[in-house]
């Protein structure tokens, strides 16, 4: 192992199967489904339903979900693409008819259709030996019966506490006794308990028809949505071949546009035109080439990524040599470029799971309600917390971004695949919003060029450079602090961490698993 002076837990291996997630329950779900006969696809699916019941702040049904899955680890990777759209009565034009021009963050206008029960069901019907009825018992339980709150979780709900105060039956079901839940806390959601267990029993139909739907529908009509039951009638789940790069010898593999995994490839792009093993991989060099090449692609993405079904996206043109190249040449090591500001809106809150089986495969599965605790909208009976993903749209007329009628919003979520002459050898993700691009960037990059482990690469400190200053964690030397300063960047301390990672290492060769999980969230490595 490297020393790169900054302390994290062990590496985990393992011969058979391996998870990573968040949380340890979610981890010993997944490794119980799989011990119990189930893919890579079923151990996904139940950990994450039981993560949008204890993580709540982070996912549930009420979002959305993208995956990468490669069966066998070798041949054809499929992608999964389960965004919700727009309601078909949320015209642009209706909008700015009433003066409005973004999207408020906890109205009914930034629920996008819940797109990840569909998602899920596609994903088992294609890749799944088990059902609903089955991998949706451990989030049952948990609801019904109660779960822990786990400490990561408390921070976030101590911080959510205003949004909750003033959302809509937020206070009713996510303020036990008037105050956030602290670490140690035991909650039920006795109503959501009996969401899931319908959708256990009645399959993905029973959320987006029926008396689910329907009061989901009313709760957002109630309080100014355009909402309609045929618009969460009509949601369907799209599979897509995956889009992506080459660094390093490794072919590394996003879901294509309305996801944004493009702009990581376009980071990439950019930094593989510089020699990185030049610079240590804590020094000034490196964290300024790494925002650069972010604020380059960041101001593509926000320029030109959009829903393909209602925007022309040159996903071809973006990934050229040409568009690196025009770019490359104006970078300098003494200062910053001069680039238009683009200023995104910040979507903290995800769960990344990345699960190998025993018979090697491959799932990369994100799931998230965008903000923390999404649009602070909780339906009037089920329980379902919803999500604010329509708040990524621009009301511009004309940009691809631009809100229409069954369009689904630039998102932010993105689950990643490496591999290497075709057979995977990493499936990872690294959550926290706007800053996912860059931590899939660094962690891969502190893998490929500076030797590290899988725990070495996603514990080392972070930054991300957002809305012109420079966010970086405590953990980065003050000495790399002020070389940045010096020239021209402006920085910031951040105190929440950045982000939070999970990735699987397969050795083909011994046949063994490597996982490593972010210290910054709650969760672990698990495999057997």
């Amino acid at each position: 192992m490297r020393n790169f002076h900054f302390a994290g837990r062990s590496t985990v291996h393992a011969q058979n199967a391996m998870v990573a997630t968040s949380h340890p329950e979610a981890a010993l779900v997944a490794i119980d489904v799989m011990r119990a006969g189930g893919t890579a696809a079923d151990a996904a699916v139940a950990a994450c339903a039981l993560l949008g019941v204890i993580e709540p702040q982070s996912t549930g049904i009420g979002g959305d979900c993208f995956a990468l899955i490669q069966p066998k680890g070798e041949g054809k990777i499929t992608a999964y693409n389960g965004s919700g759209r727009a309601p078909m009565a949320a015209t642009a034009e209706w909008y700015l008819e009433r003066k409005i021009h973004s999207v408020p963050l906890t109205s009914a206008h930034a629920v996008s259709i819940p797109g990840a029960i569909d998602a899920w069901d596609v994903i088992l019907r294609d890749h799944g030996k088990f059902g609903f009825d089955r991998l949706l018992q451990p989030a049952i339980r948990a609801a019904e019966e109660g779960y822990v709150v786990a400490p990561r979780i408390a921070f976030d709900w101590k911080n959510g506490f205003e949004k909750l105060k003033n959302g809509t039956n937020t206070e009713r079901y996510l303020l036990p006794h008037g105050k956030p839940a602290v670490a140690g806390d035991v909650i039920r959601q006795p109503e959501l308990g009996k969401t899931l267990r319908a959708i256990a029993q009645k399959g993905r139909d029973a959320f987006y028809s029926g008396e689910i739907a329907a009061d989901m529908v009313d709760t957002l009509r109630g309080i100014g949505g355009l909402h309609m039951l045929e618009d969460f009638a009509a949601h369907s789940t799209e599979t897509t071949s995956p889009i992506g790069t080459m660094y390093k010898g490794y072919d590394v593999w996003q879901c294509p546009p309305n996801g944004p995994g493009i702009t990581m490839l376009v980071m990439l792009n950019i930094l593989s035109r510089f020699d990185l093993t030049r610079f240590k991989p804590l020094s000034i060099e490196r964290f300024h080439l790494e925002a650069e090449a972010a604020r380059i692609a960041y101001m593509m993405r926000e320029q030109y990524i959009g829903d393909p079904q209602h925007a022309h996206v040159d996903v071809a043109g973006i990934l050229s040599k040409e568009f690196a190249d025009e770019h490359i040449k104006n970078i300098r090591m003494d200062r910053l470029l001069e680039l238009p500001n683009v200023a995104p809106p910040m979507n903290p809150s995800t769960v990344y799971i990345t699960v190998v089986d025993k018979d090697r495969n491959v799932c990369s599965f994100i799931n998230s309600i965008a903000h923390s605790f999404g649009s602070a909208i909780v339906s009037n009976k089920t329980g379902v917390l919803l999500q604010n993903r329509a708040g990524g749209f621009r009301i511009q007329p004309g940009h691809p971004n631009c809100i229409a009628p069954g369009k689904r919003p630039l998102h932010t979520i993105i689950p990643a695949l490496a591999t290497r002459n075709g057979r995977a050898v990493m499936p990872y993700g690294v959550m926290g919003g706007q800053y996912q691009p860059v931590g899939q960037t660094r962690v891969l990059t502190n893998m490929l060029d500076y030797g590290c482990d899988i725990q070495e690469a996603i514990d080392m400190p972070r930054g991300l450079h957002y809305e012109g200053v420079y966010q970086l964690e405590d953990s980065v030397p003050a000495e790399i602090v002020e070389g940045l300063k010096k020239i021209g960047h402006k920085t910031t301390s951040v105190v929440a961490p950045l982000g939070g990672g999970q990735g699987i290492w397969i050795d083909w060769d011994k046949g063994t698993l490597t996982g490593g999980s972010d210290p910054r969230k709650d969760g672990c490595a698990l495999g057997y």
